[in-house]
């Protein structure tokens, strides 16, 4: 409600006075001074408050960030990281067994037969055995029919580089031919169009890149932000630090583990250039309400990203397999694009996946062009200039080997298996199914125990499965692997087993390697939560020092 007209003219006559008043007598450079004071502290306030992240966040993270600089603090710091180094290289160690390191090049070259025995020693290097279908998720098809014929395929192209499509003319088509195979799946019209890439992190964060400079080049938005489920994969977060893009997080519904739409709406603003859904995501593998987030991208002209990586052809292939989905593809008005991997269910070789755009005027914006370069024009289509031809044939070669009855039936098979684990993994007490499993993960979770202690013991029968936080949990993902007879009962058996010797003493807190899940989640600076998986990412890189050799 507006003030009346004259009290409005009297608060501007008392205003006028009271700035007089403090300006009278004053030089001119004191009032020059005095005004560029008040204008920059305003402004400086202004960019305070209205920044993305809140300033309770920020506040926090400073606390923190001075906290550690206190020399009694970063001593104790430190000698917990150097210790926690020493375990992450001895586990190093410990996984390669007696093998030797080569610190530097032989003098003479190997021998074939000396290096494939080499190969085959790394190979089989680890504790578990993924041939089995004892791991979740990692390996989605393995047959020995389709490991010969890519192998030979990539043998052929593996020198190949379609950075140079006048020499490789034809790995180009079939790049082409992969993507147009996939837009089809997808149920995109002739105006689709992608590209193909090195896997689902590169297609995600190659779909952020062009969303971000299509909305700086046709909306003037400089200070961008994008609406995603807090479920939403990783590799959105790493395209927010590659590409100064703030990520708005929203929390997902506690009984569905679908991302809060209400809350989803309230955080949409002005500078929010990509609506994400996950179809499914990777934690609990539920669906996100694709249809009622495409219909607020068309309401406040705003691109969609469906992340379909870990759905993949499975998703795509679901309901001709017998299964219901909801609305997730080209076929659902607003949505703008879609990532789908195809060394996931696509069972291609590891390193390929696609990035699927509704309009060809996004893909432009995922190009990068260099027009001034004394080399020449340079153009590429994704992050990598060179790229690897043999792995767009292997994945080529992948497709046409399964054709579409072939990955039918592979869907049948792996959400057969999926929901008949579920279903067996509902009956059993202590334990619970986190949300409804669209797909093929399914999540587990437990109100009576730790559920790490169950991930451990799992663990020790040969299992691998994922851990889950924010809540804690563990999920499988339902891979071919697993439909070989046999292995989904024995994954049950072995769960009903641990299961209940858990539940003979169900208070008994977790211990070991498990024990630091738990921990890292109740650590309220997650900079150092940071620090120690930095320190696990330099160790995979571990050598032996000269002297050690």
């Amino acid at each position: 409600m507006r003030p009346p007209p004259v009290v409005a003219q009297n608060l501007g006559i008392l205003i006028t006075e009271n700035i007089n008043r403090l300006f009278i007598n004053r030089e001119p450079w004191q009032v020059a001074t005095l005004t560029a004071t008040i204008v920059l502290s305003a402004a400086w306030f202004w960019n305070f408050v209205n920044q993305d992240e809140s300033i309770w966040l920020r506040s926090r993270k400073k606390f923190f960030h001075y906290l550690k600089k206190i020399p009694s603090i970063r001593h104790k710091i430190d000698m917990e990281m150097s210790m926690t180094k020493q375990d992450f290289e001895n586990e190093i160690s410990k996984n390669c067994g007696k093998l030797v390191y080569n610190l530097e090049l032989p003098e003479d070259g190997l021998s074939n037969e000396r290096i494939l025995k080499l190969v085959d020693q790394h190979l089989n290097l680890g504790e578990y055995d993924w041939r089995d279908g004892r791991v979740s998720g990692a390996v989605y098809g393995f047959h020995e029919e389709l490991v010969d014929l890519v192998t030979k395929v990539y043998g052929k192209a593996s020198y190949t580089n379609p950075l140079h499509p006048d020499i490789f003319p034809g790995v180009c088509k079939m790049e082409a031919e992969v993507v147009r195979m996939a837009c089809t799946l997808f149920r995109g019209g002739p105006e689709t169009c992608g590209t193909m890439t090195t896997g689902g992190t590169e297609s995600i964060v190659l779909a952020c890149k062009a969303y971000r400079d299509y909305a700086r080049e046709e909306k003037g938005i400089t200070k961008a932000n994008m609406v995603i489920p807090r479920t939403a994969h990783a590799a959105f977060d790493k395209a927010a630090q590659y590409f100064n893009i703030h990520p708005r997080y929203v929390d997902v519904d506690q009984e569905s583990y679908e991302v809060d739409l209400k809350a989803f709406k309230k955080a949409i603003n002005s500078n929010t250039i990509l609506l994400v859904g996950s179809a499914p995501n990777f934690p609990y593998g539920t669906h996100d309400d694709i249809e009622a987030i495409a219909a607020l991208g068309l309401k406040y002209h705003i691109p969609v990203h469906v992340d379909a990586c870990l759905g993949s052809f499975v998703i795509a292939f679901a309901e001709e397999a017998g299964y219901k989905m909801k609305g997730f593809d080209f076929s659902v008005p607003g949505v703008t694009s879609i990532s789908a991997d195809t060394h996931k269910y696509g069972f291609a070789p590891k390193g390929s996946s696609v990035i699927l755009y509704s309009d060809q005027k996004y893909r432009n914006h995922q190009f990068t062009v260099t027009t001034d370069w004394p080399g020449g024009v340079y153009g590429s289509q994704t992050i990598n200039g060179s790229r690897p031809g043999g792995i767009i044939a292997a994945c080529w070669a992948t497709m046409m080997s399964y054709g579409r009855n072939g990955y039918l039936e592979a869907t049948k098979r792996i959400l057969d298996t999926a929901r008949y684990i579920e279903h067996g993994v509902r009956k059993i007490n202590g334990i619970f199914v986190f949300g409804q499993p669209a797909t093929s993960v399914i999540a587990i979770g437990s109100h009576t125990f730790d559920v790490f202690r169950l991930s451990d013991a799992l663990c020790k029968l040969g299992w691998n499965l994922n851990t889950l936080q924010f809540p804690s949990g563990i999920h499988i993902c339902i891979t071919d692997m697993h439909t070989a007879p046999g292995i989904a009962d024995k994954f049950l058996v072995d769960l009903q087993k641990s299961v209940a010797e858990l539940m003979k003493d169900p208070q008994q807190p977790v211990t070991g390697k498990m024990a630091l899940y738990g921990m890292a989640q109740s650590i309220a600076d997650r900079s150092v939560v940071g620090e120690v998986t930095r320190c696990y990412l330099n160790s995979m890189y571990y050598t032996p020092s000269l002297d050690k050799v």
